[in-house]
C-alpha cells in the first residue's frame, strides 16, 4: 500500500512529506494505523546534525499511537481492532535484560539506529530507495509496520490522540525521577530543562514525594508550565537554582538533579554535579551532542563526595509493562497528559512544529493523522 510520511532526505535538512510504499508485515510484524504523534527532540537531532544520521532517506517519528489493522505470521500479543502505544525500544522478554526488569535495556536496542526492520530488509520504499525507519516504528506517518516486539496494547476507551505521548516523552521523563534518580518522599530535586520530558521528570519527582522541586529553563513560559505540573520554584538558570538549593539545605545541595536540556553538553552533567549533596545522583536524560566525549567534574568530589552520574534510558521503564500502568494514572488523575500538550499540527505542518520547538513555544505539540 502507499501512505503519506515525513521523511528526511539530507541532514541537517528538513521533513519532507511524500508518498512512500509501505509492505505488508512480516513475521511478527504488525501494520499500524497511526492516530496521533508526539514531536520529540531527538528527531529533531537529525534535522540539526547534532547527530549523525547512518543512512538517508529516513521516516522520523518515534511518539505514537494508533489502530492494528494486520498482523504478520507469529504474531499473538495483539490483533486487528487493538488499540496500541508504540514503545520506541523493543522488549524481546526473554533476553537477560528482558528477564531482569530492564526492559529498556532490551538486546533488540542494538537495532536501533540501522534503519531496517530486524531481519535486514525494508518495509518503506521510495522512488526505488529503501527508506530506513526512526527507531523501528517512523510515527510520522500514516501508517507504519513494526516488529510485534515495538506495539503495546492499551485499553480502547482512552484518547490515542493523547496517550500517543506515553510513547516516550513521559515515561522517559517521569521515570528519570522515578526510577533513575529514585527520588524519594522529603527530597529536594532539580531537573535542568523544561521540555517535552523535563516536565515529565517534575510529574515524576511529585508523585514520587519530593517537597521541593526546582524547575531551570531559560523560557519563562517553560517555567510557568512546569510549576502547573508541580514544581515549587523556577529559576532561569542552573547557577541560581544550585544556590537557592544550598540555601535551603544546609550548604548540603540538591538529593538529585535531572538533565533533560535538549542537546546535553559535558558542562551541562557537571553543573547538575555540582549541585547535589554528598550521596546525591545526577541522572542524565537528555541526549548528548555526539561529539561530547567527556564531563569536566572533579574526580576527587565524586569518589569523597560518593556521587553517583546515572544514565537513563526510557527513564528506565520496562514499556510492555509500565505503559499499561501509566494509562490507569492517567485515567485515575494521577498523570496529567493532556495538559502537556501546547498545540496540536497536521502532517504537513511538522516543520512548522519543530520550529515551534526550537523558539521554545512547546511544551509538547502533536501531530493528528486522522
Amino acid at each position: 500500500m502507499k501512505t503519506r510520511a515525513a521523511v528526511m532526505f539530507e541532514s541537517p535538512g528538513r521533513w519532507e512529506i511524500v508518498e512512500v510504499d509501505l509492505d505488508p508485515p512480516k513475521a511478527q510484524e504488525v501494520l499500524v494505523k497511526l492516530v496521533a504523534t508526539g514531536l520529540c527532540h531527538s528527531d529533531a537531532h537529525y534535522m540539526t546534525g547534532d547527530m549523525p544520521v547512518h543512512q538517508l532517506p529516513l521516516c522520523g517519528g518515534h511518539e505514537g499511537a494508533g489502530i492494528v489493522e494486520a498482523v504478520g505470521p507469529g504474531v499473538t500479543s495483539v490483533a486487528p481492532g487493538d488499540h496500541v502505544v508504540l514503545a520506541f525500544i523493543p522488549g524481546c522478554g526473554r533476553c537477560r535484560m528482558c528477564a531482569s526488569g530492564r526492559q529498556n535495556l532490551c538486546d533488540l536496542g542494538a537495532h536501533l539506529m540501522a534503519g531496517p526492520q530486524l531481519d535486514g530488509t525494508y518495509r518503506m520504499h521510495h522512488e526505488g530507495r529503501d527508506v530506513c525507519q526512526m527507531v523501528l516504528i517512523s510515527t510520522f506517518a500514516e501508517r507504519t509496520v513494526v516488529p510485534e516486539f515495538s506495539v503495546v496494547k492499551i485499553a480502547d476507551d482512552v484518547p490515542l490522540e493523547t496517550v500517543c505521548l506515553l510513547g516516550c516523552g513521559v515515561g522517559t521523563g517521569w521515570g528519570s525521577a522515578v526510577n533513575s534518580a529514585e527520588v524519594a518522599p522529603g527530597d529536594v530535586v532539580i531537573v535542568m530543562g523544561i521540555g517535552g520530558i523535563g516536565i515529565n521528570a517534575v510529574q515524576g519527582a511529585r508523585h514520587a514525594g519530593a517537597t521541593t522541586i526546582v524547575a531551570v529553563d531559560p523560557v519563562a513560559f517553560k517555567r510557568e508550565k512546569a510549576q502547573e505540573m508541580g514544581a515549587t520554584h523556577a529559576f532561569d538558570n542552573i547557577g541560581d537554582a544550585t544556590e537557592f538549593v544550598h540555601s535551603i539545605t544546609n550548604g548540603q545541595g540538591a538529593d538529585s538533579a535531572i538533565v533533560t536540556i535538549g542537546v546535553v553538553l559535558g558542562e551541562h552533567i557537571a553543573q547538575g554535579f555540582d549541585a547535589i549533596r554528598k550521596g546525591g545522583t545526577v541522572v542524565v536524560t537528555g541526549v548528548p551532542r555526539f561529539d561530547q566525549l567527556s564531563i569536566p567534574v572533579n574526580p576527587m568530589m565524586l569518589v569523597g563526595f560518593q556521587k553517583r552520574i546515572q544514565g537513563s534510558l526510557y527513564g528506565a521503564c520496562s514499556p510492555s509493562r509500565d505503559i499499561p500502568r501509566q494509562v490507569e494514572m492517567y485515567r485515575a488523575g494521577q498523570l496529567k497528559l493532556d495538559e502537556l500538550i501546547t498545540r496540536r499540527y497536521t502532517l504537513e505542518q511538522i516543520n512548522e512544529a519543530y520550529d515551534d520547538m526550537f523558539a521554545g513555544r512547546n511544551i509538547r505539540g502533536v501531530i493528528d493523522l486522522v
